[in-house]
């Protein structure tokens, strides 16, 4: 009679709701995703050694399209869909091809950890952004949250500072055209399944990226490839992009989305134990604002998005 006093209590702690555990999963596949992009970011620095950045681009895209081909047909998501090369998706390409141009030419000439926490304000250049184009009305609190992000993007890069590389600039080109990306999303047709997309995308980028290869006068594949290395990047890409959308499908945005930013913590630890890079303390305070800004703009939208439903 004892244990059934504390019986109920005792489930009542611990026991999660099915709304809680979906959450819990989202939030665990979500940190898998950003993980496994942080370690497929530092295969794709690490091949630098070895590859041209045109070369690293060819095998993301030919890797990345063989990976999503396969993936959509096992799902039966057709690969003939006449909305694929509409003028909205073409920008959307156009975006995703360019931000992994530049990404590409940051992680093989800037610190791992700088490239990654500047691309991950993303979020806050969307919200920029849509006041621009779609007329969002935002409060002063997003703002100001905007803002802080920004100052936030500036500490990382340390502009003024004395070993500013301008390599670093190749960051912020990714940053804006991702967020183009991004932008553009909002206005894709929601019943194009998400491999289908990335089919596409890899598709619109291969004819670029071989061209990019060939102009360049060099080998597809040259002496002295690391394929361990190569094989890394492409699956871990991969696999980090189907988890992160997987993720999102799973439970609530508001509660899964602010754990993309563990993005940032998992590339400062591989830039110190892989590289040896010794963060700055601007560049550890941005990427504090670029994390709170990022995670104050999310919970104002879910709070928005709530108060609209109530009405």
């Amino acid at each position: 009679m004892v244990y059934s006093t504390y019986t109920p209590l005792y489930f009542g702690v611990f026991q999660m709701s099915a709304s809680q555990k979906k959450n819990s999963k989202g939030i665990l596949l979500m940190l898998i995703s950003m993980a496994s992009f942080a370690i497929g970011d530092t295969f794709v620095k690490i091949s630098g050694s070895f590859l041209s950045p045109s070369q690293i681009m060819f095998f993301l895209i030919s890797g990345g399209l063989i990976i999503f081909a396969i993936i959509a047909l096992v799902k039966g998501e057709k690969l003939r869909e006449p909305r694929a090369f509409s003028p909205i998706l073409l920008i959307r390409y156009c975006a995703e091809m360019l931000g992994l141009v530049a990404m590409i030419m940051g992680l093989t000439k800037v610190p791992l950890s700088v490239v990654g926490t500047v691309t991950q304000a993303s979020p806050i250049l969307v919200a920029a952004g849509a006041v621009i184009f779609f007329k969002e009305i935002v409060s002063w609190r997003r703002w100001s949250s905007i803002i802080l992000g920004f100052v936030g993007v500036i500490l990382v890069i340390e502009p003024g500072g004395q070993s500013l590389d301008y390599a670093v600039l190749w960051a912020v080109a990714a940053l804006i055209a991702f967020s183009i990306r991004d932008l553009v999303t909002r206005l894709t047709p929601p019943d194009i399944p998400s491999a289908s997309i990335a089919t596409f995308t890899m598709i619109a980028a291969f004819p670029f990226t071989t061209a990019w290869v060939f102009f360049s006068g060099e080998r597809f594949f040259p002496p002295g490839i690391d394929w361990a290395v190569v094989a890394g990047m492409i699956i871990l890409g991969s696999f980090g992009y189907l988890l992160l959308i997987t993720s999102l499908r799973v439970g609530d945005l508001s509660a899964i989305m602010p754990f993309r930013y563990s993005r940032i913590v998992f590339l400062l630890i591989l830039g110190i134990l892989v590289f040896g890079e010794r963060p700055t303390l601007s560049m550890l305070v941005g990427s504090a604002l670029i994390l709170i800004s990022g995670v104050y703009i999310m919970w104002r939208e879910r709070v928005m998005n709530q108060s609209l439903n109530q009405k």
